[in-house]
């Protein structure tokens, strides 16, 4: 679905794989290894670590960004990367719950669990995938999708019918079961619990109302509210539970083709140090190795 493809076990599985690809008499790999100090000395790079100096004619930066900070994530990319004059592009959490703090946060503390196929979107982007209420706010494919687009106090919309036309269905039960409840026929589509803070929201005052004694505006009304609940969120999780970094070191200086670096002979950047992010499902995986093998590939002619 959407060219999207995830690991099905762990994480571990990666990193399993990627060290195997790893053959010992080629790879160093040294781990607890502190870095206090790099310069660029008689053409070479030099690291002054907490285990020793190293030297080196090439330095690749391969430490991605700023996110999930409890598994060692940290601005020593971007750090490095200034140091040997490039820019930065301002840098903030992507792929990444919303978070709220009016009346929808006991909404979704209240649904926290479930799950629903919408399509969520503002004036940027649209994303039709599901939606999951946490305890926080909303998370899911669809919101982690919109968060890459979305800015501080701006509102979002869902449309929680996309594959139905909501209002030809309502009329449709004012017709054919007039003495229906509208809760009762929403519930044949959502969760009972979903559809009562619907309720709640949209037609409180007609929540006994039958369906046949509705007012043909007021369906309309309640059928755009369906397809555009418009909520304003406080913010995300941030970091913390973010699974990218947006921004970073600005792309128009590093070689397409190479990845070294055009301000710093013999430095490259590669993964998510870079202002590049890509969509959920395996997309950020993808441009970390297909930068990692250009880089790699002008290694090897050095």
């Amino acid at each position: 679905k959407h060219g999207e493809l995830f690991c099905d076990n762990s994480a571990k599985d990666i990193l399993k794989m990627l060290i195997e690809e790893c053959p010992p008499d080629k790879v160093d790999i040294r781990t607890k290894c502190d870095i206090d100090n790099i310069q660029y000395e008689n053409d070479y790079f030099v690291l002054k670590t907490n285990i020793g100096t190293f030297k080196a004619k090439q330095l690749v930066i391969a430490s991605g960004g700023l996110s999930i900070p409890t598994m060692g994530a940290s601005g020593f990319g971007y750090q490095v990367a200034e140091q040997f004059g490039h820019s930065v592009l301002p840098t903030r959490a992507g792929l990444v719950p919303f978070t709220f703090s009016d009346a929808t946060k006991g909404l979704t503390e209240r649904l926290s669990g479930l799950a629903h196929d919408s399509a969520m979107y503002n004036e940027r982007r649209t994303f039709r995938e599901n939606i999951l209420f946490t305890h926080r706010g909303i998370s899911g494919p669809a919101a982690l999708q919109l968060s890459n687009y979305w800015h501080t106090s701006e509102e979002i919309q869902i449309n929680l019918f996309p594959e139905t036309d909501i209002e030809a269905v309502l009329f449709e039960a004012k017709q054919n079961a007039p003495k229906a409840i509208l809760k009762n026929i929403l519930a044949k589509s959502l969760a009972k619990s979903f559809v009562q803070e619907l309720e709640d929201l949209f037609w409180k005052d007609l929540a006994t109302t039958p369906m046949g004694e509705m007012q043909d505006k007021a369906l309309r009304k309640i059928a755009q509210q369906l397809k555009s609940w418009t909520l304003k969120p406080s913010g995300t999780e941030g970091y913390r539970t973010a699974e990218v970094t947006l921004g970073g070191v600005n792309t128009d200086e590093v070689s397409s083709k190479t990845m070294e670096s055009k301000k710093q002979k013999g430095l490259f950047l590669i993964g998510e140090v870079l202002d590049v992010t890509g969509h959920l499902g395996g997309f950020n995986f993808q441009w970390a190795w297909a930068s990692a093998f250009a880089a790699s590939e002008s290694l090897s002619h050095h």
